[in-house]
């Protein structure tokens, strides 16, 4: 599987984000290709990010990169870790969520409670 971008190992780390937990790569909806995060697909990329939609978040989009195994966009925002390899994922990445993901209607109205 080709990860796009400056990666700096074979989990998928990049000169951007590359902690112990930083093992994921996201398929972009724009172009269909995997890259470790959106700084590398602003970087490297000659468009704008795509959000996934949420009717397409049971697609497999999200790539371990420990044990090379695709997860849905569902699986992936409902875990902390690779069902698979229980490989423990970047926590943090979840603040990054609305740059990939379309908001759920819950979470558009909890600033508002």
């Amino acid at each position: 599987m080709d990860i796009y971008g400056p990666v700096i190992d074979n989990e998928t780390r990049c000169i951007h984000y590359h902690t112990e937990k930083d093992i994921i790569a996201i398929k972009f909806k724009c172009c269909n290709r995997y890259y470790p995060c959106y700084k590398c697909h602003e970087e490297h990329a000659d468009h704008s990010i795509t959000q996934w939609p949420k009717e397409q978040f049971d697609e497999f989009a999200i790539l371990c990169g420990c044990c090379h195994t695709e997860l849905t966009i569902q699986q992936y925002m409902n875990t902390a870790n690779c069902p698979h390899c229980g490989t423990f994922f970047n926590e943090r990445c979840a603040l990054h969520y609305p740059i990939y993901f379309e908001r759920s209607d819950e979470e558009e109205h909890k600033g508002e409670r």
